[in-house]
């Protein structure tokens, strides 16, 4: 009986793998100065060295439900390269970079990027369930979450080819490393764990998508693709159908303080106004008939106009600026009635009449805190609104 020679099994070194140089690793090197740059190119726009404000990141393309689900889908991939600190940077840029060279050279540079890409977009996507509108989310860990959850899918993939004693020490750091990540993040506030559980269940099934074998005499498993592309395909799907309805449209927010800030500046406007009106009366200048068509024209109008534009501005009731938008409503209806009523005394000479309404004028606030009405009794002009 003739015997074939046995044909020896090689094994991978995943040591010497994982100290890849930069050069060996160049879609990891590029993921890690794309992160580093955005965050360099936000410190120039507002964004803090240690914590950056949500209006910045929000700029920027953070992920939040009012934002991402008012067309901005584009924030389930840019949320995942901005970061809130140098902290929050520094921490995920060394796990990418610590995991990232291994699994690139297990995969190939292209597979690699898919895999991070996706599984992001995935944990973004599973955070955006979970509290959407309850938080503005961002930073790399979903992503790099995935490249773990495609390392431990290869490794098991590989363990009869690989030594035992490497296998063992690298899949048992990779997997407690995920775990105890994911345990903290129950305990510390401020921890997206949501992203971190979607990145790695996205990671891992895109990993068994894109698995390829070690070498030439690797194993072929068709059916992990089948059954890793149906899993990730009827994930999507119910996540996207379980989305929770977001409480308001950003591009509503934004309209709304928009229209307050205008208010804001036609308020210090209709200050100016009064002082002339007022300094005119107090010299010999214009008939009661006069200083009541200016009355009617600069202020009374001023305040239906304003009363128009905020009117215009649709904005559900949970939005941030529902509120004071609702508040300086009713303040300008106030102030336009009150000053139109100033006008008809002043123009019929009724001393009684103008007291009224000059009262009237005195009571009407917009019932925002920092706020101070514009009128005769007050040459200060324009209401210090506070923006949510």
């Amino acid at each position: 009986m003739k015997l074939l020679p046995s044909v020896p099994i090689t094994q991978p070194d995943l040591t010497e793998l994982m100290r890849s140089s930069p050069r060996r690793a160049p879609a990891t090197l590029a993921l890690v100065i794309a992160n580093v740059g955005v965050f360099v190119v936000m410190l120039a726009f507002g964004a803090g060295l240690w914590h950056a404000p949500t209006e910045v990141q929000l700029r920027w393309g953070a992920n939040f439900g009012p934002a991402t689900q008012d067309g901005g889908w584009w924030r389930l991939g840019s949320a995942m390269f901005l970061h809130f600190g140098v902290l929050h940077l520094a921490m995920n840029m060394w796990a990418l970079w610590d995991a990232g060279r291994l699994v690139e050279r297990l995969y190939g540079p292209w597979r690699y990027a898919i895999a991070y890409l996706g599984a992001g977009v995935a944990g973004n996507l599973l955070s955006l369930v979970m509290h959407g509108n309850e938080a503005v989310s961002g930073g790399a860990s979903g992503a790099v979450f995935g490249v773990y959850g495609a390392l431990l899918v290869c490794l098991a993939h590989e363990r009869r080819r690989l030594d035992p004693l490497e296998f063992r020490w690298i899949f048992g750091s990779a997997a407690l490393f995920a775990a105890a990540t994911l345990i903290l993040g129950q305990f510390v506030r401020g921890i997206d764990n949501a992203a971190h559980l979607g990145g790695l269940i996205g990671g891992a099934l895109l990993g068994a998508m894109l698995i390829r074998p070690l070498s030439e005499d690797g194993p072929m498993r068709p059916l992990w693709r089948i059954a890793a592309a149906t899993g990730l395909s009827v994930g999507v799907a119910l996540l996207v159908a379980n989305l929770p309805q977001p409480r308001y449209r950003l591009s509503d927010e934004l309209a709304a303080r928009a229209a307050i800030q205008s208010f804001v500046d036609e308020e210090r406007r209709i200050g100016e106004r009064w002082q002339s009106i007022v300094q005119s009366a107090a010299g010999q200048g214009p008939s009661f008939r006069e200083l009541a068509g200016r009355i009617d024209e600069d202020i009374a109008r001023g305040y239906r106009e304003s009363f128009a534009d905020l009117s215009a501005i649709g904005l559900d009731a949970d939005a941030p600026s529902a509120a004071t938008l609702e508040a300086l409503r009713s303040y300008s209806q106030r102030r336009s009635e009150a000053s139109h009523a100033l006008a008809d005394a002043v123009r019929s000479g009724d001393l009684e009449r103008m007291q009224q309404a000059m009262d009237a004028l005195r009571e009407t606030s917009p019932s925002v805190p920092g706020s101070r009405p514009s009128g005769p009794q007050d040459r200060q002009a324009a209401p210090q609104i506070k923006m949510p």
